[in-house]
Order: C-alpha cells, then sequence, then structure tokens
C-alpha cells in the first residue's frame, strides 16, 4: 500500500498530514524533480484547483516545492481536473497538477498528477515520487542557485481553451430546442458546463453553481443526485447532468427524475457508438464495480467487456492494452479515448447527448437498454486495513453470502483508495435480500476493523 498515493492521488484532511503545506511542497519538489530529471532545460508545470477553500493554500505549497526545484509553475486557476489534463498535453507543459479531492467534502484536499501527455501516474512513477518524498531534498536542491530557481510565469492555458476543445469534439451536436438541468456541485465546472451546454444551444437551468468554499459536494453533485432529479420535473426538463468537485464524473437524471449510473450512461454510449460503427473492436473497458445489467446489456449486444480493478487511471491503462475507446466507472467516471486522457463529466455528457439526439428518443427509453440489479454499498469506516484474507471472520461472512447467492448476485468487499473505510458491495435480485447481506457482512467489517 503506498503511503502518500491512493487510488487517485494523494489525498487527506486540509492542514493535516499529508495534506499540510509541509508535505505539500514536498510533493510538489518531488513531482518537479521527476518530470524534468534535474535537466537544466527550464520547464513548466501547470497547477489547477477546484473551489475548495483550502485550494490556495495547497497550490502555493506545491507551487513553492515546484519552483524549489528549478521549475516554472503556471497556475490556470479554477479549472476541472480534465482540462488541466488536456492543457497539460496541449501547452508543451513537463505535468499538470490538480488541487483537488475530487467528490470528498470540503474539509478534504488532494494532488493529482499527469504527464506531459495529459495521462495519470501509473503505480511505479507514482512509487518513485513517494521515494523522493521521503528522501535527502538537499539532492534535489544542491543544483538550484538563486538565479535558476522557478517562478511563477503566465499561462495561455485557459477556460476558453478547453471550452474549444470540447466543443470542436461534437460540431455536429446541436442542443437546440432541448432544456437541460446542470448541477456543478459548487465545483470546478461552475462556469465551464453552462458555458459549454449554452454555446450548443440549450435551455440551460444552472444547479449549484455558487462556490464559497465550503460547499462544494454538499448535498449535490454526483454524489448527491436527488435535488437535481427534483428539478428536472419541476422545470419539465428534457433531461439533468450532474458533475462531481473536479468534473471528472458525471451522473445523468431522465426526463422522468429518474437517475443513471455511470454504467447506464456507458450502455446507452456503447450502443450509440456500435450503430454508428465507431465502437472499436466492439470492446468497452469497466471495473470490477460495475453491475451485473451492465455485463448482460453488453453480452446482448454482443460487446466485449474487459474487466479492471477500481480507478479510471486503471480503466486508462487497459483501454490502451485492449484499443479500446470506450470505458468507465459505474461511479461516472467515463473516458472516451478518441478525444481525452482521461475521464472528463462534461464530455462524457456530451457524447450522451449524442446519443440522445441522434435516437430522437428520450433518455429514458435508451436507458432501458440495461436492467440494474438490486445494489447495496455500505462504507464502513475502519481503523486499519489489513489484508482481508487474513481476517477468518470477514471472509466467513463473505461466503455464506455467496453461497446463499450463488449465480444470482455477487459479493465484493474491498478498501477505498482514498479513504479509511471499507466498501462493501452486494448485488442480488431481491432488494430486501441484498440489502440484508451487505449489511450483515458490513457488521462483521465494523467490529473486526472498526
Amino acid at each position: 500500500m503506498a503511503k502518500f498515493f491512493g487510488t487517485d492521488g494523494i489525498r487527506g484532511v486540509a492542514n493535516a498530514y499529508p495534506m499540510d503545506v509541509e508535505s505539500a511542497v514536498k510533493a510538489g519538489r518531488a513531482i518537479a524533480h521527476f518530470f524534468t530529471n534535474g535537466s537544466s532545460a527550464k520547464r513548466f508545470i501547470l497547477i489547477g484547483q477546484d473551489t475548495r477553500l483550502s485550494g490556495d493554500m495547497i497550490a502555493q505549497a506545491v507551487t513553492a516545492g515546484v519552483c524549489s526545484a528549478g521549475t516554472d509553475v503556471s497556475l490556470t486557476g479554477v479549472l476541472p481536473t480534465p482540462a488541466v489534463a488536456y492543457l497539460s498535453a496541449n501547452t508543451h507543459a513537463a505535468a499538470g497538477i490538480v488541487i483537488s479531492a475530487s467528490h470528498n467534502p470540503f474539509a478534504d484536499n488532494g494532488i493529482k498528477v499527469f504527464d506531459t501527455n495529459g495521462y495519470k501516474l501509473s503505480d511505479k512513477d507514482e512509487m518513485q515520487i513517494e521515494a523522493a518524498m521521503e528522501g535527502d531534498f538537499s539532492r534535489i536542491t544542491t543544483g538550484v542557485v538563486p538565479d535558476s530557481i522557478g517562478r511563477l510565469r503566465q499561462t495561455d492555458a485557459t477556460r476558453d481553451h478547453y471550452v474549444e476543445f470540447l466543443t470542436k469534439n461534437i460540431r455536429h451536436l446541436s442542443l437546440k430546442g432541448l432544456s437541460i438541468v446542470l448541477d456543478c456541485a459548487n465545483g470546478a465546472t461552475f462556469q465551464v458546463a453552462p458555458e459549454v451546454f449554452e454555446s450548443l444551444g440549450a435551455k440551460v437551468t444552472p444547479l449549484f453553481c455558487t462556490p464559497n468554499g465550503i460547499n462544494i459536494n454538499e448535498g449535490c453533485g454526483s454524489q448527491h443526485p436527488e435535488k437535481l432529479s427534483e428539478k428536472v420535473i419541476e422545470t419539465n426538463a428534457d433531461l439533468g447532468l450532474a458533475f462531481d468537485g473536479d468534473g471528472d464524473r458525471l451522473i445523468a437524471v431522465d426526463e422522468k427524475g429518474a437517475v443513471l449510473t455511470g454504467d447506464q450512461i456507458m450502455a446507452v454510449c456503447a450502443r450509440d457508438l456500435m450503430l454508428k460503427g465507431t465502437l472499436l473492436n466492439n470492446v468497452v473497458v469497466s471495473t470490477v464495480m460495475s453491475n451485473m445489467g451492465f455485463h448482460k446489456a453488453m453480452k446482448h449486444l454482443g460487446i466485449s467487456v474487459v474487466t479492471t480493478q477500481v480507478g479510471d487511471r486503471y480503466v486508462m491503462q487497459e483501454m490502451i492494452s485492449s484499443n479500446a475507446i470506450l470505458g468507465g466507472e459505474d461511479s461516472g467516471h467515463v473516458i472516451f479515448r478518441d478525444l481525452h486522457t482521461t475521464g472528463d463529466g462534461i464530455m462524457a455528457a456530451l457524447r450522451l447527448l449524442d446519443a440522445v439526439t441522434t435516437a430522437g428518443r428520450p433518455l429514458s427509453e435508451l436507458s432501458k437498454i440495461m436492467t440494474v440489479f438490486p445494489q447495496k454499498l455500505i462504507n464502513v469506516d475502519v481503523g486499519a486495513k489489513p489484508e482481508l484474507n487474513t481476517v477468518p471472520e470477514i471472509m466467513e461472512a463473505i461466503q455464506a453470502v455467496e453461497r446463499k447467492l450463488g449465480e444470482d448476485g455477487r459479493v465484493l468487499v474491498r478498501y477505498s483508495g482514498t479513504q479509511s473505510q471499507c466498501r462493501v458491495m452486494v448485488e442480488g435480485l431481491s432488494k430486501e435480500r441484498t440489502a440484508a447481506h451487505c449489511e450483515r457482512i458490513a457488521e462483521v467489517v465494523k467490529n473486526k476493523l472498526g
């Protein structure tokens, strides 16, 4: 288990280890050294952030670390995570860094890293950065004499460039006549998303687009689409779209107020791409968290599914290996590899809307392609993360439920890569029995590890 990096970067409570100023300075210094490799040629790193109160503090600390290693910094201000990924690859930056804790509450923050091509790092790369964070920094800074210290530089990487990138890839898409509610989670998409959809002709009703530093993800966004659902019905909108705090996730709501998961969004898009003859190799990539209904829907369409561990960077790595252009997670990360190097909530929304307008049918009808199996997920706070197969009581509880479910369900128990939690997930045919099985396992996990 990595000491600093989790499933998606470094993450923790702001102003406390490992998300304190001292650690952020070390991270910036180590990241700069990793990407410039001690080169004397002056390079720069892009740093963006979401709307959290602690964002300025951590961004400035990371900036100080980068500059101390002799590398310049371009601060983009508030931008979605996928925007920083795109701009990193298109401004000749050495790397891109995003200060964000994604869908987590405002008190948390994090550091996400993209390479010069806009891709998230491999486990091996993260381990090298961790080693530098724990090592002797004098070897990094010794050669950085006063006249070679990095500086803040003006950046041409603006919100306008990202908006242009999004719209130019969907040039044929017209949203005239469509009424859309946008839930921006009081996060990084609060300016970009309304601008994009309005520019394509949609009537936009903005929701949770007034960030104040502490209301990001609070009862809104991809994790809490209930208010979005209510607003869609209230305004008689054609659909609703919810992003998370940093804009790399998408959850949709149909015209009847029903919430669509990431799996359902992928299923609708997979069918659309297949019918258009553009689903490369007729394959999609998903994670172990994808619903059984997704697998059944893809099998019915004759589309192959390759499964990875949880984490959108692992999905992308497998997409490259399988030469797939569509992949994602049930949580709402959806990647279109023909357009982007990472999950992008706004891009996924545009592709979903393309499928809706092409079919000429409402989202409620298109989503029927997939029947969602009843699923129960319980996050259990834990004080330690031992290998689960070393805790007999937990394994016995899991096996007992698996025997009862047989082929009509499944159990997945794993640790969160970003929080001190164990995620217990059960799927089955019956909502009530599925919930009871999940609660039974979760209680054992709580008793042993809580």
